[in-house]
């Protein structure tokens, strides 16, 4: 909101009620305009949001506003603001407007040049009111349920009468058959389970119903296709997302965690608890490992963690964010409950207090995420290998923390060099900023004596009388100036384009270290020979944080009769290279690219000059006692590093941990939380009351506070937020499950809002089914979710047509009642699954990695995933959906079409889009042009009659035999185009691509 400019004879304050206020006027104030301020106001105008720089909390933050005018308080911004205008105003903003009688009250307030008490403070409102549907106790339904009637139906069939509407009639039972397949597996029924099907259902249409639900509950295939809905909903990927989206090669791991979890049936609070506290409660087991994959499965900021770190505010901002994404994941999973919206201000419609926000940070303050060993180590291993990371921490910060008084004792001794640094720059301003084109950046090593080399290949051998070595330019880890320059090199020319022979030696720079010459130019002399290739050679990296490098701006070969510049059309070769155009690439040392701090030449010698001195400083310090006890102490680094590598890698899961090797900022805790604020308006820079772990009173008798002293062991406090969350007393967790069992299902949860269920949200269409199956799991021993989904499948609702009845559709158009089934369209995977089934090429094997779909370019920098560049002929990405790879920054484009989740948020229901794109990606797409040339070859293999070969195509795609009209155009499409074409229509028809 922009302030309104008051112009001048305008008071910008205003008379504050005090000694002289009368009783009437302060009666006004607190018992009529405070309470409206409070409800209507205060949630975006108080000390800690101050939207439009207004506040409401004091009479001081008004009194500074510029909102009321006391000269003429009929002409008070504020009251423009909050008069309707054909029914809308201004404020309060995305809300109804003031009622009538509130804006009279507010007007009388402001003529009388509104009067506050002394000394009187509104505070913003905290919602403590839990009579809302989801937040009261489960309620076991007391009416009366006929045994012999599923108790799904019988509530359905009740909510169906009162609203006057008549469910349709069962489905065709091939219909049926196809269906729960679809549900249960993801995958088409074959012509041997559909032939047995309709043969025993002619028998007894009950129990063969019931034989198939468990049948296919039973299906190892049940567990891929239903991980795939709680993957969605977890935000998982297999990338970190954000600027450089780098792979996570030990995500899967996890992946394998939620297929195997339900296909065992493992008890929902179990499944639940070792998810946020597997680690604690199960210690020693796998699955106690696995499990905390959910923490870590969301979207990770690489350079925030790992360049930037903690050291500075948008280190601690990713830290804060990160930590962030873990509560917002638990609570809208496992409770449908939106905690994330009390971050900056308490929970505008439910329950929750900032405090009890910052509280759940507290419980994950000493949490991040990070690969940790959970098996292939014996138990000695594991705990050397846990001591040795450990050391390796603490001696990490030891050396951070030693630099850093290092770089201050440094920083002391330089001051007036460095203010006449500043200085020359403001005399002579620099380039604003580098050009794209860095130069070139060998690959990262973590010891300084691996040597590294760059080749320059002249086009032509040459007569050169200097090479110039120009130092490269970047901020990374405020280096700057002289990036990546070696600390001890030579450089050599030879004759020969192989520098097989012929190698002279230019210049030695090996026997001593050499200063980092920012951005001044190397300029070696020749020897008046011919000259073909110019090798640099880096003895000695130059230190980034924590490991070295070798970088150049640019190499210049001058040629000694003109004194030009040949090296331009030369070729580029080094020993290794980080390729990631335009920034970095080998090809960049001749393009005449590089940064010049300074336009003014004779500036730049003076800064030249200066930074001679500072480095002679420098080396006085680096030769100090602080510096040999950070040599020391990376030497104990380096011999940690030796014993570690001796133990076994072991396998790895991508979760959340507290102890892990780290690199560059990027320091494990250890265990040890860190300090955790509550921070006004959300912003770090604002902290307020150390907080300790604890949760939200969500319902009556929940544990708010986990601890009552200061300090705690973490893993206990996940283990406590472990039980608050499965608490038996707990009616959101229960509701939410079943809730979402329902919704994938029968295709549209009870409660459309399916992560969240707080007042924002909306309300169950059948609150007492909804109660009835979360008492169910609640209550039974094994808190089975297959038993859920048996009751389910097995009601006369499931089985329902999907048949449009206009006379009900009027009626329930949405069918929110479930008069009929709802029809749905294959999802992305199921699609893709099924045409490599279709096609008698799809590999049924289960677990393990996952299988890449693209080609990827750069991974050590930021990645490239080349769809396009893919081979469909390669047998590995023949798998099941849901082992792909799955990438966030570039999602595969036929899975993103066809409405395949975004994995960086929470997808409680996929969404159901019709688009051109869609119909030309079921006709074209490389995927259905490769599976239909498969499909043709299997259709050719089964018999060489045309007719024989339709009837079976049809039964593969559509699980039915085909019509006489279908057969006539099939046949004519097969005569002309041949099969793969035949393919390739059945692949469009709709009764393929939708489920009825």
């Amino acid at each position: 909101m922009i302030i309104r400019q008051i112009g001048r004879g305008i008071i910008l304050a205003f008379v504050i009620a005090c000694g002289g206020s009368t009783g009437l006027a302060e009666d006004l104030f607190v018992d009529q305009v405070a309470p409206i301020l409070q409800r209507r106001c205060l949630d975006c105008h108080n000390d800690g949001l101050r939207e439009g720089e207004l506040s409401f909390s004091n009479s001081d933050d008004l009194r500074q506003s510029g909102y009321i005018d006391v000269d003429t308080p009929s002409d008070s911004y504020l009251l423009e603001l909050i008069t309707p205008i054909a029914g809308h105003a201004e404020m309060p903003k995305d809300a109804e407007p003031l009622d009538r009688d509130e804006l009279k009250i507010i007007r009388r307030w402001i003529t009388q040049n509104a009067p506050w008490p002394e000394g009187h403070r509104i505070e913003p409102r905290i919602i403590d009111d839990r009579d809302w549907w989801s937040l009261k106790p489960l309620l076991t339904s007391e009416r009366t349920i006929d045994p012999s009637v599923n108790p799904v139906d019988a509530f359905i069939t009740r909510s169906l009468g009162a609203q006057g509407l008549q469910a349709v009639e069962q489905a065709a039972p091939s219909v049926l058959l196809r269906r729960i397949t679809y549900d249960l597996t993801g995958l088409p029924p074959t012509t041997k389970a559909m032939e047995e099907f309709l043969k025993y259902w002619e028998r007894d249409p009950e129990a063969t119903w019931s034989a198939t639900v468990d049948r296919l509950l039973q299906s190892d295939h049940f567990g891929e296709k239903w991980a795939q809905h709680w993957l969605d909903l977890v935000r998982y990927a297999e990338t970190h997302g954000f600027d450089k989206d780098k792979p996570r090669p030990n995500a899967w791991p996890y992946r394998d965690f939620v297929i195997n979890s339900f296909n065992d049936d493992k008890p929902y609070d179990q499944f639940v608890k070792e998810q946020v506290a597997g680690d604690v409660l199960y210690a020693g087991t796998e699955d106690g490992i696995l499990g905390l994959g959910f923490l870590a499965a969301g979207p990770w900021d690489f350079i925030g963690h790992w360049e930037v770190g903690e050291e500075k505010l948008d280190g601690r901002i990713a830290k804060h964010l990160d930590r962030d994404e873990m509560i917002a994941a638990v609570f809208n999973v496992f409770q449908s409950t939106t905690i994330q919206c009390a971050q900056c201000h308490h929970h505008k419609f439910d329950p929750i207090a900032m405090q009890d926000y910052y509280r759940l940070h507290a419980v994950f303050a000493a949490v991040d995420r990070a690969d940790r060993v959970y098996a292939g180590l014996s138990a000695e291993e594991k705990s050397e290998k846990d001591r040795l990371e450990a050391k390796l921490n603490t001696l990490r910060k030891t050396q951070d923390t030693l630099r850093t008084k290092l770089d201050q004792q440094i920083a002391s001794a330089t001051t007036d060099i460095d203010h006449r640094i500043e200085e020359v720059f403001i005399q002579s301003p620099p380039q604003t900023e580098p050009p794209p084109q860095y130069g070139f950046h060998s690959q990262i090593s973590p010891d300084a004596r691996n040597e590294k080399w760059l080749q320059v290949t002249l086009a032509n051998p040459a007569m050169l009388s200097e090479v110039r070595l120009i130092p490269a330019f970047d901020r990374y880890n405020d280096i700057g100036a002289g990036f990546g320059f070696p600390v001890r090199y030579r450089v050599e020319v030879s004759s020969d384009a192989d520098f097989s022979e012929d190698i002279r030696l230019w210049q030695d720079a090996t026997e001593r270290d050499q200063s980092n010459p920012g951005t001044r130019t190397i300029v070696i002399s020749g020897d008046s020979r011919i000259v073909r290739s110019i090798r640099i050679t880096a003895t000695q990296l130059r230190e980034r944080r924590n490991d070295y490098h070798f970088a150049l701006a640019e190499v210049e070969a001058i040629e000694a009769s003109m004194g030009e510049n040949i090296a331009s059309t030369a070729t580029v070769s080094a020993k290794d290279s980080i390729e990631a155009p335009v920034r970095w690439a080998k090809q960049n040392v001749i393009d005449g690219v590089f940064y010049k701090e300074l336009n003014d030449e004779f500036a730049l010698e003076e800064l030249h000059q200066l930074r001679d001195q500072r480095n002679e400083i420098t080396k006085q310090f680096r030769s100090s006692k602080m510096q040999q006890s950070i040599n020391r102490v990376k030497e104990q680094i380096q011999e940690h590093e030796i014993q570690l590598k001796k133990i076994p890698v072991g396998q790895k899961v991508y979760a959340a941990t507290t102890s892990f090797p780290g690199g560059g900022k990027f320091v494990a805790t250890e265990g040890k939380p860190r300090p955790i604020h509550l921070l006004l308006r959300g912003d770090l820079r604002s902290p307020d009351a150390l907080m300790t772990p604890g949760a939200p009173r969500l319902w009556q008798g929940a544990e708010t506070v986990f601890f009552e002293k200061d300090s705690w062991n973490e893993g206990d406090a996940r283990a406590r937020l472990a039980f608050y969350l499965t608490s038996e007393q707990n009616p959101l967790l229960w509701r939410s499950i079943v809730n979402r069992l329902w919704g994938w299902t029968f295709g549209s949860p009870l409660v459309s809002t399916a992560n969240d269920f707080g007042r924002s949200g909306t309300t169950p269409t059948h609150p007492e089914l909804l109660d009835f199956l979360a008492v169910q799991i609640r209550d039974d021993p094994k808190h089975s979710i297959k038993s859920i989904l048996r009751l389910l499948l097995t009601s006369d609702a499931y089985q329902r047509s999907s048949t449009i009845d206009p006379a009900m559709s009027k009626r329930d158009a949405e069918n929110a009642y479930c008069w009929r089934a709802n029809r749905r369209r294959l999802t992305a995977e199921e699609y893709r699954d099924s045409l490599y089934s279709i096609a008698g090429i799809l590999d049924h094997s289960l677990g393990g990695p996952s299988f890449q779909d693209f080609r990827i370019e750069k991974p050590e920098h930021s990645p490239h995933y080349q769809y396009h560049l893919h081979d469909f002929n390669d047998k590995a990405s023949h798998r099941r959906s849901v082992y792909r790879f799955v990438v966030r920054s570039q999602p595969q484009p036929m899975m993103t079409t066809l409405d395949c989740a975004d994995p960086s948020i929470s997808i409680p229901m996929r969404d159901e889009s019709t688009t051109a794109l869609q119909a030309l990606t079921y006709w074209n797409d490389r995927l259905v042009e490769y599976t239909a040339d498969q499909f043709a070859k299997r259709m050719d293999a089964h018999h060489e009659d045309a007719d024989q070969q339709i009837r079976f195509a049809c039964r593969l795609v559509l699980g039915r035999v085909p019509t006489k009209q279908e057969t006539r155009i099939l046949k004519q499409l097969q005569t002309i185009h041949g099969n793969a074409n035949v393919a390739r229509v059945l692949f469009n028809m709709n009764a393929f691509v939708y489920l009825d």
